[in-house]
């Protein structure tokens, strides 16, 4: 196993350098830069003053040279200052990260006790009403598009309940009950969303398992239902859905824009949106590269309890 993660680690470093070029690429090719991003707010400047701005930046530099520069600061851990506001990078993102990550938390831990029990029952019970509830619950949730389900929600709490959740984002440290009410909807609103897609993948899984033949074998000696549903079944179909259930958590980090726009949430996804908006280069950067690195290390979390749960499973 030790040599295995080591391979994986390895294997992680080229990925992050193209990760890194490719977004540093791709962001200069958008119009504009944080020079034009400023003065979009208003004002006008002469190009003389524009140059000597740009200079005083250094995003007037050739683009390999940007690059490299920032890469060896990030190998040193210096996230580089922010374009916009000059302030370091490292401590904004750190910031947002937290909050992104309560809200994926939560909206994982909500789609895995709603979708892997509810799967389960869909599965074993094929063609029933069950069945057809839990298949409807899917579909609603892959269909309904997620800024909608907030809109009408909050519309519902204004107008029939006659309360608002707080629009004001506090560290559940700070003060736990304005935390739950800002981030509990939000998390709910996604969970939704993933609890769909990890259901339907649970139910086709376990439909395939339920098929095989030591399956057969164990009811026809005398198992009891439930003993081959979670010991047999459900021990060898949950693995693919491990392996969505990683994927979520990477896209989470920083694929909840829209969400973290309508309850004015301080997150990646706004942090992202942001960054791409006023030509932020370090900031995006530093996001992007911390989210990559995320997302392998979940990948290969998730590699890891493969053989936990399946003791078949093993690496070399």
């Amino acid at each position: 196993m030790g040599g295995y993660l080591l391979r994986r680690l390895l294997a992680a470093i080229p990925s992050l350098l193209l990760v890194s070029l490719a977004v540093s690429a791709l962001v200069r090719l958008v119009p504009g830069d944080v020079v034009m991003a400023r003065l979009a707010e208003g004002g006008y400047v002469t190009p003389e003053v524009l140059a000597k701005m740009r200079d005083s930046l250094g995003i007037d530099r050739p683009f390999l040279v940007q690059y490299l520069d920032w890469g060896s600061h990030l190998l040193r851990g210096d996230f580089g200052k922010s374009l916009w506001t000059a302030e370091p990078v490292l401590p904004r993102i750190l910031t947002s990260v937290g909050v992104s990550a309560q809200i994926a938390i939560m909206a994982i831990l909500l789609s895995v006790v709603i979708a892997i029990p509810l799967g389960v029952l869909s599965a074993s019970h094929r063609e029933s009403p069950i069945d057809y509830g839990a298949r409807l619950f899917a579909i609603t949730g892959l269909s309904l598009p997620d800024f909608w389900i907030a809109t009408m929600l909050i519309l519902v709490l204004t107008l029939w309940v006659g309360w608002l959740p707080e629009f004001r984002f506090v560290a559940i440290w700070r003060d736990p009950s304005t935390n739950l009410q800002t981030t509990i909807f939000p998390a709910a609103i996604v969970g939704y969303r993933f609890s769909a897609i990890t259901a339907r993948m649970m139910r086709s899984t376990m439909l395939e398992v339920l098929r095989e033949d030591y399956i057969r074998t164990a009811r026809a000696k005398g198992l009891r239902d439930r003993a081959v549903l979670y010991r047999h079944a459900l021990r060898n179909a949950i693995i693919p859905v491990l392996t969505v259930i990683g994927g979520q958590i990477g896209v989470l980090l920083g694929g909840l824009v829209v969400i973290e726009t309508v309850f004015s949430l301080p997150g990646m996804g706004r942090l992202i949106f942001d960054s791409v908006t006023r030509r932020d280069y370090p900031l995006l950067q530093g996001v992007v590269m911390l989210i990559a690195v995320f997302y392998i290390a979940v990948n290969l979390l998730i590699d890891v309890a493969y053989a936990a749960i399946d003791p078949r499973i093993r690496y070399h």
